[in-house]
């Protein structure tokens, strides 16, 4: 039983979590995230979103990296950590956009520590799928 057990967990390690869906990553930004981000390419071109400013534009979030976007005024804890050269990745993403302070006190290991996105993605495959759409449009 124990071996059944300790070789079923190694197979679901070595398997991706969850499948990615930029189609429904479209669809989940367009609910979740159009309040506060827009996307808008290099030549001014809305990509998608409306005209918030409340959070940055993720135009080529995941290449520009954390607190990427030069005209955006970040908290000091995504400061911090594009400082110590931290990126993107879609585990990262995904905390953070599922829970940015606790993501942020954990991966800087301060309990200090502060996001200023106030909003959650609840489901974690919707976070993911989001990740998708965001990576898939770049500069």
């Amino acid at each position: 039983m124990k071996l059944a057990m300790t070789t079923g967990l190694l197979f679901a390690a070595a398997m991706p979590a969850f499948a990615q869906d930029a189609e429904n990553g479209e669809r989940q930004f367009a609910r979740q995230c159009v309040a506060c981000h827009v996307i808008v390419n290099d030549d001014g071109d809305t990509l998608a979103g409306r005209n918030a400013r409340t959070g940055p534009n993720l135009y080529d979030m995941v290449a520009r990296g954390i607190a990427g976007e030069a005209d955006f005024n970040y908290g000091d804890s995504l400061v911090e950590l594009r400082e110590q050269g931290a990126e993107w990745t879609e585990d990262a993403f995904v905390g953070y956009v599922q829970d940015p302070t606790g993501w942020l006190r954990e991966v800087l290991d301060d309990r200090r520590a502060r996001g200023k996105m106030a909003y959650q993605v609840r489901d974690e495959q919707a976070a993911r799928d989001i990740y998708a759409y965001l990576a898939g449009i770049a500069g």
